[in-house]
């Protein structure tokens, strides 16, 4: 017979490892998370416990998720960027004014459309230039509440 000194020990193991576990299953429910972290309304690193959910939303693996995506909160939903060649997961840029736009249409006056390398990925407008001039011209993606380019996040369920 095991001395009770050692039936508690191993019945606050016990107690602790079955919380460690209902806290990860916790952290992988989208509302829960978001509800527990109020301030994770920017995009952030995706914490440890949440690699595997991201990482199959997006059929890619652990490492892929680490390295290339995010998370963030928008009221009750967890939602994950991908960030992909010419997608953005940071904040939409909505100005009507690009520096790089500028420079592009100095040297190229009368461009017909100003590429991503000079504008930015993060811009939501068709460019083109008139004359040497930069002209912000309809608008091609949809920003969420938040800021962030609506179509490049998907909700984590």
């Amino acid at each position: 017979m095991r001395p009770i000194s050692c039936l508690v020990t191993d019945s606050i193991l016990i107690a602790i490892a079955s919380a460690a576990c209902i806290g990860s299953a916790l952290a992988l429910d989208a509302s829960t998370y978001c509800a527990t972290r109020a301030g994770h309304r920017a995009a952030a690193p995706v914490p440890e416990d949440l690699l595997p959910a991201v990482a199959k939303a997006f059929h890619i693996g652990a490492d892929v998720a680490r390295q290339a995506t995010t998370i963030r909160c928008a009221g009750s939903k967890l939602l994950a960027c991908y960030v992909g060649a010419n997608l953005n997961c940071g904040q939409a840029d909505t100005r009507r004014s690009l520096p790089g736009a500028t420079a592009f249409c100095r040297d190229n006056a009368g461009a017909d459309s100003i590429p991503m390398v000079a504008t930015g990925h993060d811009t939501i407008f068709d460019w083109r230039c008139v004359g040497r001039r930069a002209v912000a011209g309809k608008q091609n993606m949809a920003v969420d509440p938040q800021g962030y380019i609506a179509g490049n996040w998907k909700e984590l369920r």
